[in-house]
C-alpha cells in the first residue's frame, strides 16, 4: 500500500518537526518519517543552549529569526519547553580570546544582535564566583537555555494537531524519484510518495543526499554531556568560552548541566555513549571557570549523534540534482536554537518558493567536486 501526501519529511528533530508544523498550518498534507523517536538524537541530547552569540555570521540571520519564534513558543506549541532568558556569557581566558570577543562585537552589530563587553575589572565584580583564569566576557542578554527533551515532542504534538502525520520508528531504507514524485520505503515495507521531500535527517541526511547523487563529507558527532547533583543556585547566565571546549548552565532546581569534548558512536546501529575521561576533563575545565563546583557529584552523563560538516555550518536549501528535494542537515552540534526557525524557513521554500533569509553560504554545491 502506498500513502500519498504533498510533502514528505525525513527526520524528526526540532527542525523537522517545526517544518511539519509550519507546512501543516499552511494546509499542506505532510508525512514525517522518523527512524526512532522524535527528538531522540541531536535535538534531544544536546546542552539546551538557546544561543545567538558566537555563531558563524552566515547563521546569524537564521538565529535571529529562530529567536523570535522561541519568544512565542508557548503560543505556537503550548509550552515554552522551559525556555528561560538568562543571557549568554561567553568567557575569555587569555588575551587572544579576549581579542576574539572584541572582534565579534562588530559582527553582532551588523545583525542587530545586542552584546555587552565585560572587561577585566568588571567581570569579577559582576560575577564574583568566576575563577581567576577568566579575564573578560561578552554578554548576550537575549540568549538563554531550554530543555532539549521537550522541544521536538512539543513541536510534533502541535504538528499532529495541525494535521501532520508524524510516524516514529519508521526507518527509511529506500529512496526513489521518477522525475515528478519521490517514493520512500520504510523498513516495515510501507511506501510513501510526494512531489516534495525535505531531507532533515541529521547525520543520516548525508546518506539521503547521496541517494540523489549529492555526496557530502558529513561525519557523526557525539557531544559529551553530564549533569551534577543539585547545588545552591548561583549561576544565572548560560556560560560558554572562546573555543567552545566547555560550557555549563545551572537550572533553577540546582543541577549544573555541563559539556565539552566528544563521546563515541556507531551511527549504523545507532549507538553512542559519553567517555569518562572526556567527562573528567570537561569537569576540570568547568571548575577552572567556577571554582565553587569543585567536589560536585556527577549523577548522569549521556550523548547522542549529530552530523558535522567540515566547515561547521549546515547544508540548507534546494538540491542541485533533484527538483522537489530540499536539505537541512549537518548542524555540527549547534542546531538546537536554530530548529524552530529552520522549520519555518523550509516551509517558506516549499510553499512560497523563496525565503528572505540568505542561504547562499549553506548550499550543498559547496561540496561538489
Amino acid at each position: 500500500m502506498t500513502t500519498t501526501c504533498d510533502v514528505l519529511i525525513q527526520g524528526g528533530g526540532g527542525a523537522g518537526c517545526s517544518a511539519a508544523l509550519h507546512l501543516a498550518q499552511r494546509g499542506l498534507r505532510v508525512i514525517l518519517l522518523e527512524r526512532g523517536l522524535v527528538g531522540g538524537q541531536a535535538s534531544g541530547v544536546n546542552y539546551g543552549g538557546v544561543r545567538q552569540q558566537g555563531r558563524h555570521p552566515a547563521e546569524l540571520p537564521i538565529a535571529r529569526r529562530s529567536r523570535e519564534i522561541w519568544g512565542r513558543l508557548k503560543d505556537l506549541v503550548g509550552t515554552e519547553a522551559e525556555f528561560t532568558v538568562t543571557g549568554h556569557l561567553k568567557l575569555a581566558r587569555s588575551d587572544a580570546e579576549e581579542a576574539d570577543l572584541i572582534a565579534y562585537l562588530d559582527v553582532a552589530k551588523q545583525y542587530d544582535l545586542p552584546l555587552r563587553m565585560v572587561g577585566r575589572n568588571a567581570i569579577h565584580r559582576e560575577y564574583p564566583w568566576l575563577g581567576p583564569k577568566v579575564v573578560a566576557g561578552s554578554f548576550a542578554p537575549e540568549d538563554g537555555a531550554a530543555n532539549p527533551r521537550l522541544l521536538a515532542p512539543a513541536l510534533a504534538h502541535a504538528a499532529r494537531t495541525a494535521g501532520a502525520d508524524i510516524r516514529e520508528h519508521a526507518e527509511v531504507v529506500a529512496h526513489a524519484h521518477d522525475g515528478a514524485r519521490f517514493t520512500l520505503r520504510t523498513k516495515a515495507g510501507d511506501d510513501f510518495t510526494a512531489p516534495v521531500l525535505l531531507n532533515m535527517a541529521g547525520f543520516w541526511g548525508g546518506a539521503v543526499a547521496e541517494a540523489f547523487g549529492e555526496s557530502v563529507p558529513v561525519a557523526p558527532l557525539s557531544p559529551n554531556m553530564a549533569v551534577t547533583e543539585p547545588l545552591p543556585y548561583f549561576i544565572e547566565p548560560n556560560l560558554g568560552v572562546v573555543g567552545g571546549n566547555v560550557y555549563l548552565r545551572q537550572i533553577p532546581r540546582g543541577n549544573v548541566i555541563l559539556g565539552g569534548g566528544h563521546g563515541e558512536n556507531d551511527a549504523a546501529i545507532p549507538w553512542s555513549r559519553p567517555l569518562p575521561e572526556v567527562t573528567i576533563e570537561a569537569t576540570q575545565r568547568a571548575v577552572e571557570l567556577v571554582p565553587a563546583l569543585a567536589g560536585a557529584q556527577i549523577i548522569r552523563s549521556w550523548s547522542g549523534i549529530d552530523g558535522k560538516m567540515p566547515d561547521a555550518i549546515p547544508v540548507i536549501g534546494r538540491s542541485r540534482t533533484t527538483p522537489g528535494l530540499f536539505h537541512a542537515f549537518g548542524f555540527s552540534g549547534h542546531g538546537f536554537q536554530l530548529g524552530p526557525g529552520i522549520g519555518a524557513i523550509m516551509a517558506e521554500l516549499v510553499a512560497d518558493g523563496r525565503t528572505d533569509i540568505p542561504l547562499e553560504a549553506f548550499r550543498i554545491e559547496r561540496f561538489a567536486t
